[in-house]
């Protein structure tokens, strides 16, 4: 939906909001390190995460943000604003997996004159079978009126 702008009035409580699927490579790998500046091992060097307990290389928790948070920015707009925005990393995402990330409106409402909107934002992967990431949102929509 990037490029469209959405405005309140046309929200409905439990309207999906678009996501989208990421595979995890090698080259996300790289880039999830480079980007955040996070080296820890567990993150790029599949003999060490194993050797510290891990499955393997999982993404970090800055990329896992950033992709969640696309999911709301897309969709919001350029006229839109985030009020909020909590994450909750409950399994890994590993490189291999396939993150699919979607969302749900949970409220709308008027506040203070703002036109308010609440989410719901999951990241699942097949290899977990269900949710590895979940997200709380909130955002100001503009208003046609």
């Amino acid at each position: 939906m990037k490029g469209k702008q959405i405005f309140w009035e046309d929200v409905e409580v439990g309207q999906e909001i678009p996501g989208y699927s990421l595979e995890l490579t090698w080259t996300q790998v790289a880039k999830q390190v480079s980007g955040s500046q996070d080296f820890n091992l567990v993150h790029h060097d599949p003999d060490f995460a194993k050797a510290d307990g891990r499955p393997g290389v999982f993404m970090n928790t800055v990329f896992t943000l950033g992709l969640g948070s696309r999911v709301m920015t897309d969709w919001i707009g350029d006229r839109g604003f985030l009020t909020f925005f909590r994450m909750e990393m409950r399994k890994m995402n590993l490189k291999g997996d396939t993150m699919v990330l979607k969302g749900k409106v949970t409220n709308k409402y008027v506040k203070d004159g703002g036109h308010y909107v609440d989410a719901d934002v999951w990241v699942e992967n097949a290899r977990e079978g269900g949710i590895t990431t979940y997200y709380k949102a909130g955002a100001v929509l503009p208003s046609k009126g």
